[in-house]
């Protein structure tokens, strides 16, 4: 059996049985952009994939990362190997609940009436409440990030959380609200991580680190590539 793409790994596991958007397909320089998804006034790094009905607006994407279907992501910022589960939320509207009446008419009124305009103050509100996500997140299946809120390099936040403050970096959330269930490593670990930026790397410095990636332990790979990155740093090496 052939698989439409034609490659062997797709015909071996049924690729071609799969819906559309489930289907394996090679990353490049160009996003992967779903003919669903809507995007309005976003950026995307390289080997960036965006999945089916999923809406991006005025939000920018790092190398690597990715949302998958049915996600709405509005005024973010979002780092490098960034992993969104599905149906995840980043910078979901606020109502004025501060006034008389809460409703879409209030801001929303060209929709409605047809001699007044948008309240464009509100959305600007909105604007400058931006979302931050660091480089090496995984944002877990259903989750949501209020407005403003950040969160840091390698951090995880669980399936079906609501983030409500700011998550620190290399920690595990979870919960409505989200609280802080551990760390991933402590923070001498964090630290060299840091230090390291492998999310800085080219393609083929990753390449070549794939295999250490995926049998060495955080601190082997750590003693492993710290020296490397260094003489990959310096010009004269």
């Amino acid at each position: 059996m052939n698989s439409t793409d034609g490659s062997p790994f797709a015909a071996a596991h049924g690729e071609a049985k799969l819906p559309t958007h489930l289907r394996k397909k090679r990353l490049g320089a160009r996003p992967l952009v779903h003919e669903t998804a809507v995007v309005r006034d976003s950026r995307f790094g390289k080997f960036c994939k965006i999945g089916a009905r999923t809406t991006v607006i005025e939000t920018a994407f790092g190398d690597y990362s990715y949302a998958v279907n049915d996600c709405e992501i509005v005024y973010s910022e979002i780092g490098k190997f960034v992993s969104i589960g599905a149906l995840v939320g980043l910078n979901p509207a606020n109502h004025p609940m501060e006034r008389a009446a809460q409703a879409h008419f209030t801001y929303r009124s060209w929709q409605y009436f047809e001699d007044i305009a948008d309240e464009e103050e509100e959305f600007e509100k909105r604007r400058a409440q931006r979302v931050t996500v660091g480089h090496d997140v995984w944002i877990g299946r259903g989750a949501i990030v209020l407005p403003g809120r950040s969160i840091g390099n390698g951090a995880i936040v669980g399936a079906g959380s609501v983030v409500t403050k700011d998550v620190a970096p290399y920690t595990i959330v979870a919960g409505n609200p989200a609280r802080v269930i551990r760390r991933r490593f402590s923070e001498a670990v964090a630290e060299r991580l840091d230090r390291l930026a492998w999310w800085d790397w080219t393609h083929s410095q990753l390449r070549k680190a794939v295999p250490d990636f995926r049998s060495l332990s955080v601190e082997a790979f750590l003693d492993l590539w710290e020296p490397r990155a260094t003489r990959m740093a310096d010009p004269q090496d």
